[in-house]
């Protein structure tokens, strides 16, 4: 019986070599475990990933992390390693009909060879609930193992009860040292650019890393880039290099976990009065193409909730900077949205105000709605005063010892305090010095 893909299941390989041609990052895949870079969280000796190189019999994987980082092609050398059927496909192009198909195969090559069949998706998260649930069975039993490969936090895209049957790793970005043993193989390799007879720096690989971004396939189109604009027996310069990036592209997704991870660090950042890192995720967030009137709103929140009191005019200075951004917009906008945020982070800090209002929203969740207290009720017609409104009210202006004496809580929850004004900081002392003199 053949699969899905054609050739006999019982011959098929995992690692194919790359047709004559073919992109350099493909023709650059690694044969075996040994030649894998990076990732050595899992793959070092003691590690998850460790038993692969002696045959993998574990549990069902997804592999999680940004492109370019090795996911399908560790799943491929662990297929390799574990001597099962492998069966590879993408869940952009495939459905339910051909996950039922690849299942029934599966069952039967059990059956009839008393072994399973390692079952790879790429880009997983791309299948409904119907369709993940669809592998859960067979999962089960035993007829297949699955690995998943996704850009996607599995938490959120990966249904509950497939995600209890696998282990979920996490793969990391490559380190610049890694990208650069990716890229001086790619020039010694006969399968690689050898036959070229480049020569370059390591200060420029090391300067191409760092333009990846920790994503081999980019370093390696880079590379390939820079190298067919050279031509053979070259020395390659950055300007052959800045001609082949053509603009460093940050890796951004505005509605998926990056632009979370992002927008975290720049808060974080400004509430922790670090006016670098404010200006460093700022900037990034605003190159990556964030929109800058949710930055701006971003920041009005941190203005009320880092600061409050502390500096009322910091909310004045967010305010005034998402209009000027709003009249602006990109690019003459973005200094002023820069002058906000490094005002936050520069600014004294007290989350008095945030904390007040979540404990008072507490009570008010958490109590019954109390009556408003007689005396702080309208009063404006006769019945009502005759019904006690507005009786014992003391007017603070007349009676200055009513803002001690008279309650504005209700009953059962008189006494209760909220907020602790911040201290504001001491003015540092001027020295003669500092006047000019």
């Amino acid at each position: 019986m053949s699969d899905l893909f054609g050739g006999t299941p019982d011959t098929q390989e995992p690692i194919e070599s790359s047709q004559e041609g073919a992109p350099l990052a493909d023709r650059m895949r690694p044969r075996t475990l040994t030649e894998y870079v990076g990732q050595q969280h899992l793959l070092g000796p003691g590690k998850v990933l460790d038993p692969a190189r002696e045959g993998w019999n574990g549990q069902s994987l997804i592999l999680w992390g940004p492109p370019g980082v090795g996911k399908t092609t560790l799943a491929r050398l662990i297929a390799a390693s574990s001597g099962l059927r492998f069966v590879a496909y993408s869940a952009v192009l495939s459905g339910i009909k051909e996950i039922r198909t690849v299942m029934a195969e599966a069952a039967d090559w059990r059956a009839r060879h008393g072994k399973g069949t390692l079952v790879f998706v790429d880009e997983i998260h791309r299948f409904n609930k119907a369709q993940q649930d669809a592998f859960l069975p067979f999962v089960e039993r035993g007829d297949i193992l699955l690995i998943g490969a996704t850009t996607e936090n599995p938490s959120f895209e990966v249904n509950s009860a497939l995600l209890s049957r696998c282990r979920a790793l996490l793969l990391e970005p490559l380190a610049p040292e890694d990208l650069v043993q990716l890229l001086r193989r790619a020039l010694e390799a006969p399968h690689g650019l050898q036959a070229l007879e480049l020569s370059v720096d390591d200060d420029l690989l090391l300067a191409m890393a760092h333009a990846s971004d920790g994503d081999g396939r980019r370093a390696l189109t880079l590379l390939e880039t820079a190298a067919a604009i050279a031509g053979p027996a070259a020395r390659l310069t950055p300007e052959h290099v800045r001609e082949g990036l053509q603009g460093k592209v940050l890796h951004y997704d505005k509605s998926g976990e990056e632009h979370f991870n992002l927008i975290s660090a720049l808060h974080k950042s400004v509430r922790n009065s670090d006016a670098d890192a404010t200006l460093y995720w700022l900037t990034r967030m605003m190159d990556a193409g964030e929109d800058g009137m949710y930055l701006a709103r971003r920041m009005i929140r941190m203005a009320s909730e880092d600061i409050g009191l502390a500096d009322p005019f910091a909310l004045r200075v967010s305010l005034d900077a998402a209009e000027a951004f709003h009249q602006l917009g990109y690019p003459e906008g973005r200094l002023a949205l820069v002058q906000a945020a490094v005002y936050l982070a520069r600014a004294p800090k007290s989350n008095a105000l945030y904390t007040a209002h979540a404990e008072a929203q507490r009570d008010v969740q958490a109590t019954s709605a109390d009556p408003v207290p007689k005396h702080l009720r309208n009063a404006p017609t006769d019945l009502m005063r005759q019904s006690g409104y507005g009786k014992g009210y003391r007017y603070v202006h007349d009676d200055p010892a009513a803002r001690d004496e008279m309650t504005c809580l209700p009953e059962r929850l008189s006494g209760k305090r909220y907020f602790a004004a911040p201290k504001r900081p001491a003015k540092p002392k001027r020295s003669a010095k500092s006047d000019g003199a």
